[in-house]
């Protein structure tokens, strides 16, 4: 049985041997299969003519030559080349195993617009050669375990899909937010992009959240309540302070 961990390798695995059967009729319906038998007869052959008379009887010794030849080649053309064992869509495995233990959610074949996309194959069969269906498995195998081997990690991608899909229920808390992001954020955003200052990789990420340090830590962003970074409206957890507040009456944004 072959196993495919992708639903798109799913059907184009079914798809390829269905190929490599058509390329195989041809090769068959053509002769071109006795190609490898002309060239072991002419090279014996050749190579009888090129020997000396202390090699004994030629013609007895290149037919044995040509013999044991014969016999390898007939071989690998019925292991590698002869598709011998049947496959079909029914008989190929999806495997999620290690998809299902990671908990990461791959649809099944059927579930995807893949069904419809290759739904004519469905009922055919293809065949496959024996060698090539013991290196896929071999092949399949060696991922598998190389694939086990990596432990299951956070998927950082999903993670932060899920933070920008997360919202705050409470509406007071939300409108807060909100005047945060128009009183201090936006401003601080459009003082960056006008100043332009150096930044490194950390600060380069780190000014993409409300809660940046770069921020909160250098002056004139959220520390200069006198330079628009402060809270346009009263706050009823910052109540005034007659030395922090003198002449605004409101509350900077670090705060």
């Amino acid at each position: 049985m072959l196993h495919t961990n992708d639903y798109l390798e799913y059907y184009l695995t079914l798809v390829g041997w269905l190929i490599n059967g058509g390329i195989w009729n041809m090769i068959e319906d053509s002769g071109l299969f006795a190609a490898p038998f002309a060239a072991i007869v002419i090279s014996e052959w050749l190579r009888a003519r090129g020997e000396g008379a202390d090699e004994g009887n030629k013609g007895v010794l290149s037919l044995a030559r040509v013999e044991n030849r014969f016999y390898t080649a007939i071989l690998v053309i019925i292991l590698a080349c002869m598709p011998l064992v049947n496959v079909s869509i029914d008989t190929i495995q999806f495997d999620r195993s290690r998809s299902d233990q990671c908990q990461y959610s791959i649809p099944n074949p059927a579930d995807t617009g893949w069904e419809t996309s290759f739904s004519t194959l469905n009922g055919k069969s293809a065949t496959v050669p024996v060698w090539w269906l013991f290196v896929h498995a071999m092949s399949k195998a060696a991922t598998a375990a190389s694939v086990a081997a990596i432990p299951c990690g956070v998927d950082l991608q999903q993670v932060r899909m899920d933070v920008n899909k997360a919202r705050i229920n409470d509406p007071l808390l939300a409108q807060e937010v909100a005047d945060f992001t128009n009183d201090c954020y936006a401003r601080a955003r459009a003082k960056l992009f006008m100043t332009q200052p150096t930044l490194n990789n950390d600060q380069l990420n780190d000014v993409n959240w409300i809660g940046s340090h770069f921020f909160l830590q250098t002056s004139g962003y959220y520390s200069d309540g006198f330079s628009g970074f402060r809270s346009h409206t009263p706050r009823t957890k910052w109540p005034y302070d007659a030395t922090r507040d003198a002449g605004l009456l409101q509350t900077t944004c670090q705060r």
